[in-house]
């Protein structure tokens, strides 16, 4: 086991992030996979040898039924990157507008710069939310407006009304991507009807991963779905061979065991409660968050330097503000450690 270890250390430098309690920058699951997930990964692996199905049909199904739609209105990514380039690729065209808040995920910025894009950045609210009047004000002159819901970086949550309210002012040919890549971590009462949302606007996206609250980001694997014509459209953006045999047979097993997924996930949002409660003891103040991760926007307390200090890997943004990732107990503690010594 030591020599495996090592040569792990050897191959990549260090070791995996996800070993390590103080890299939180990235919003990862803080625990290995579940065990039944495991047993049919390490089953799969008897497979290697042999090619993929040609376009993820099965894994297009097995998704399609879980969540309640028909198959020709999903598609499949790698990771939800893969999924939001997809959408690029097919329904832009180079100079194109793309929308987006600010801040926001690091990913939308890079991908309107590789599909050729014009970014348009509208500043969220003083809470932390997005502005839907603002972005469906400027979403009028766009090909595609994306929306985090729970919105990324700040976990804040928009009521299901204005979401509806904003997708009945976006034109009808500007496509919508609404991106819900932490909807696991949401309470009933955030939940919003995607699905219903989907059969009233043709023109919007609903995008997912299982690289969070699943915790396989390591295997990319993102789906989205949309109306049936417009799924049409992306599916010929469809990777070949694109999502090996490994990420079919764990999200099979992971929809299996979701009872287990559920008090994983009610685990991280208890120790993301905590988290903020102990900040705000401190005098720390963070956003409504109901992610995975909390999100302190007080620019002046310098978070860069408090962090750094102490080693964690944090997200830092432009603005000031700084996201951090909920991991387990020793990574609170290290947060709380950090936050104490730039108090005293």
């Amino acid at each position: 086991m030591a020599a495996t270890r090592g040569a792990l250390v050897d191959a990549v430098g260090a070791l995996p992030e996800a070993v390590n309690p103080l890299a939180l920058s990235l919003n990862e699951c803080p625990f290995a996979p579940l065990p039944a997930v495991r047993s049919a990964m390490a089953a799969s692996f008897d497979v290697v040898n042999r090619y993929p199905e040609f376009l993820p049909e099965r894994l297009r199904s097995l998704i399609a039924a879980h969540v309640g739609l028909s198959d020709d209105q999903v598609v499949i990514g790698i990771g939800a990157t893969g999924v939001i380039m997809q959408v690029l690729h097919a329904v832009t065209s180079p100079g194109d507008t793309m929308v987006m808040s600010a801040p926001t995920f690091d990913g939308y910025p890079i991908f309107a710069h590789m599909a050729r894009l014009r970014p348009v950045t509208v500043p969220l609210d003083v809470h932390g939310h997005h502005d839907l009047d603002a972005m469906a004000d400027a979403a009028a002159d766009a090909r595609v407006v994306v929306v985090c819901r729970p919105h990324n970086p700040t976990g804040t949550v928009e009521p299901a009304a204005d979401v509806e309210r904003f997708l009945a002012r976006v034109p009808a040919d500007t496509v919508v991507v609404l991106d819900e890549a932490y909807v696991e971590f949401l309470s009933p009462d955030h939940r919003i009807d995607a699905a219903g949302l989907v059969a009233r606007f043709g023109n919007l996206v609903v995008v997912r991963t299982f690289s969070k609250a699943y915790g396989l980001a390591g295997l990319r694997i993102g789906y989205g779905f949309c109306a049936p014509e417009l799924a049409r459209t992306l599916w010929a953006m469809q990777l070949p061979f694109g999502i090996p045999v490994s990420g079919l047979v764990a999200v099979a097993a992971s929809y299996d065991a979701e009872s287990q997924l559920r008090q994983r996930i009610r685990v991280i949002a208890a120790e993301r409660r905590y988290l903020r409660m102990r900040l705000r003891a401190l005098g720390v103040y963070s956003t409504d968050g109901h992610a995975n991760f909390v999100y302190l926007p007080e620019a002046a307390r310098g978070w860069r330097d408090v962090f750094d200090r102490a080693g964690l890997q944090v997200r830092h943004y432009a603005d000031g503000g700084v996201r951090i990732t909920v991991g387990g107990r020793p990574s609170t503690r290290a947060v709380l450690r950090a936050v104490i010594a730039a108090t005293d």
